[in-house]
């Protein structure tokens, strides 16, 4: 890609919501006036299995079609995942991992190949509880890889997010989930 461009990676397990999130942040991203897309990597995922999902943003048109092979980000939806995948492999020098973890600060740096710029943690398995009653955490972790990245605003997430869910869920829903985003951008911290 173009160095015009912020290229995501999402680590996580069927059922975690790593594809809605890659989509979400695109379609953000779409709202603030850039290119992008949003997929997951396809295959034979099940409930509980790990998948990849992409996003890809850029202020000029994507004519890249593939996986993302060098991330500016790193998104693991699952600390499990850091046991058995490389989730850090071909890390930007200036990128950023951020972890769904209780684990401890120096513990979490041990299992990652590459720090990048920056390890960011984030307890988002509980956010999700305390804000939709499931252990869910896409949505805190949308929340984090903006305060870590920047790569949309938190404003736009927000914004979109009421409109995108609004359409399917009751409003309980989607004022949990908004609750979810807010609190994981304020409650990602870098280690």
């Amino acid at each position: 890609m173009a160095k015009n461009s912020y290229e995501v990676r999402w680590h996580a397990r069927g059922g975690q919501g790593a594809k809605t999130a890659a989509a979400l942040v695109a379609e953000v991203a779409l709202v603030e006036g850039k290119y992008s897309q949003g997929f997951p990597e396809y295959g034979p995922e099940r409930m509980g299995a790990p998948i990849r999902g992409f996003t890809r943003i850029a202020d000029t048109p994507i004519r890249t079609h593939s996986a993302v092979y060098y991330p500016d980000a790193v998104i693991v939806l699952d600390d499990t995942l850091l046991e058995i995948v490389d989730v850090a492999e071909n890390l930007s020098a200036d990128g950023v991992v951020v972890v769904n973890t209780r684990i401890s600060p120096d513990e979490l740096k041990k299992k990652l190949s590459n720090h990048g710029k920056g390890v960011f943690q984030i307890d988002a398995s509980q956010i999700a509880l305390d804000e939709i009653g499931r252990n869910i955490p896409n949505t805190p972790m949308i929340g984090a890889l903006v305060k870590a990245s920047a790569c949309v605003q938190i404003d736009t997430v927000l914004e979109d997010t009421k409109k995108k869910l609004g359409k399917k869920f009751s409003e309980k829903i989607v004022q949990g989930n908004l609750k979810a985003v807010q609190r994981g951008y304020e409650e990602v911290k870098q280690v």
